[in-house]
């Protein structure tokens, strides 16, 4: 059996706002320590990790580990119909192929609750190894948002490099480039307005816009938002949940065009094959007489399975004469070709006389 209850109710919609776009179908696991989500993009370059720790809700009940399948999609579309201050309940049977979410007013006088069928989605729990990273940067959520979404209009890619100056945002694209410094800034009234930076040594990262603008989906949910760098590892980029969790988003680095093309270059060649040359067929040395060969045999039904085997004597061939090897006597008729003007054309001409030699037939040419 589980429940959970979470007052802020417009927490968990902020949350799947923020992802749904992103992945579409998930694996929500609940056990006794949380309400747990790890799930990769269609493209299996961003991931996305979300806890919601059972401490933060009103009520949790979680009588054994449970994995709830979901799309994404429909559970925000669920969501929706709760209001921003109603009570949220999530409730789920174990081994059920349902979950139901109910929605409570804050003077509790009204109450909806909805139905929502489970999927059955085969994933992998991927496991994140703890890491040192190389620069750690906390800076305004808004503020970042606005950063990735200004660059945007003017290229594809950022590149955030970690200086002891500050972090800068750079962009290039077919209208010009475009740089933004944020120095370090911890003298403000208001923290949520800080910008520090912790650096051991510098760092410079490039990657896709399009998925930072994705992660900036999460801003609504924390004030700062804090960026973790490190070279050859993805950036995470952590949403702090209130007191109860966070959301973070990982992202694999652009690899530099030259290392790509250096990197993929040796592929094709070991994949394809040199296909061997085919090479045109020779003619016969001839010494300038006229070429025969012969056409076709023309055999009775009854002599059909006597068919003789026709091979060219290299000895013999400039004579232009062929031999009919394994013959039996019978009535064929051995029709010779002559090349006319470059065009093969059989001729009709008188029989050939055969010739019976130690069992073996001998056809000859007729002048």
């Amino acid at each position: 059996m589980l429940e959970l209850r979470l007052v802020q109710g417009s927490l968990l919609k902020k949350v799947m706002e923020s992802i749904k776009d992103l992945v579409n179908d998930a694996n929500f696991d609940c056990s006794a320590t949380g309400f747990s989500l790890q799930a990769m993009d269609s493209s299996h370059v961003a991931l996305v990790s979300l806890l919601l720790r059972s401490e933060g809700f009103e009520h949790y009940r979680c009588d054994r580990n449970l994995s709830m399948g979901m799309n994404l999609g429909n559970m925000a579309k669920m969501l929706r119909c709760a209001g921003n201050d109603d009570i949220v309940t999530i409730k789920a049977d174990d081994g059920g192929d349902c979950v139901t979410f109910m929605f409570e007013s804050p003077n509790q006088d009204k109450i909806a609750d909805f139905e929502m069928k489970l999927m059955d989605i085969d994933s992998e729990h991927l496991g994140i190894p703890e890491a040192e990273y190389e620069a750690i940067v906390r800076m305004p959520s808004s503020e970042f948002a606005r950063i990735c979404k200004d660059l945007s209009s003017i290229g594809d890619t950022v590149v955030i490099s970690v200086t002891k100056e500050g972090v800068k945002f750079s962009t290039k694209g077919d209208i010009g480039t475009a740089n933004i410094v944020c120095r370090q800034n911890t003298s403000v009234d208001k923290p949520e307005e800080a910008t520090i930076i912790e650096m051991q040594t510098p760092v410079s990262l490039t990657f896709a816009l399009r998925y930072m603008n994705s992660f900036t989906k999460a801003t609504p949910l924390a004030s700062q938002v804090t960026m973790s760098l490190s070279s050859e590892l993805p950036i995470v980029v952590e949403y702090k949940i209130a007191e109860m969790g966070y959301l973070r988003f990982y992202l694999a680095p652009k690899i530099e065009e030259d290392e790509e093309m250096g990197g993929h270059q040796a592929e094709p060649a070991a994949e394809t094959k040199k296909q061997p040359e085919k090479k045109p067929k020779t003619e016969p040395n001839t010494n300038g007489e006229a070429k025969r060969r012969v056409m076709k045999i023309d055999l009775d039904d009854e002599e059909e399975e006597l068919k003789p085997k026709i091979e060219v004597n290299p000895k013999t061939d400039a004579d232009g004469y062929v031999e009919v090897i394994g013959s039996k006597p019978g009535n064929g008729i051995v029709k010779p070709k002559e090349e006319i003007n470059g065009e093969d054309e059989v001729m009709d001409v008188k029989p050939t006389i055969e010739k019976e030699t130690n069992g073996e037939a001998q056809v000859m040419d007729e002048e």
